[in-house]
């Protein structure tokens, strides 16, 4: 149940974008707060935390100076997710080749579960498999209504898996 704050927050930003854009985020934003991560104010941005293991599960806001609306969304254990996150993991692990999983190296005290099972995975071309934070949440660029039912199925798996493994419910 969201707060006369947090509903504030959600109508202040959802008045911000277009008509086309306003139903896909409110979509979201409902199956977010359906799941019990409701918006947090980040400097401009929302941030959807969940109050019993206060992880971020998405960030969405707009990039200055242009206003561009961004969503972003942490899906690292999830599988079987379709091309178009294979392709985002992969442009991640490629623009930000130094923030490696720690995890995997047993260097990590901040994520919870078996460390494989929540990082963001790409293969390269060359066999070699490469591994990104899973503590982030990454930017879905040009947001559409064909991704809102892989995202409501990616934030229904993440949020299972940090329930699980962050606070001991199953």
């Amino acid at each position: 149940m969201k707060t006369k704050k947090q509903e504030k927050l959600i109508n202040n930003f959802l008045s911000e974008l277009s008509d086309e854009l306003r139903p896909l985020y409110g979509e979201i934003i409902d199956c977010l707060s359906d799941c019990g991560y409701n918006p947090q104010k980040e400097r401009t941005n929302l941030s959807f935390k969940h109050n019993l293991h206060n992880k971020q599960m998405a960030k969405m806001g707009f990039r200055n100076p242009n206003g561009f609306s961004f969503f972003a969304l942490r899906f690292s254990a999830c599988t079987g997710y379709s091309q178009r996150f294979c392709d985002i993991v992969c442009a991640m692990i490629e623009k930000y080749p130094s923030k490696i999983a720690m995890c995997v190296d047993g260097n990590c005290r901040y994520c919870a579960g078996e460390p494989l099972t929540h990082v963001y995975t790409h293969i390269c071309q060359n066999g070699e498999t490469k591994f990104h934070c899973g503590a982030y949440a990454l930017e879905i660029p040009n947001l559409s209504v064909e991704d809102i039912a892989e995202i409501k199925l990616l934030v229904t798996e993440e949020h299972r898996y940090l329930m699980k493994y962050q606070v001991g419910i199953e």
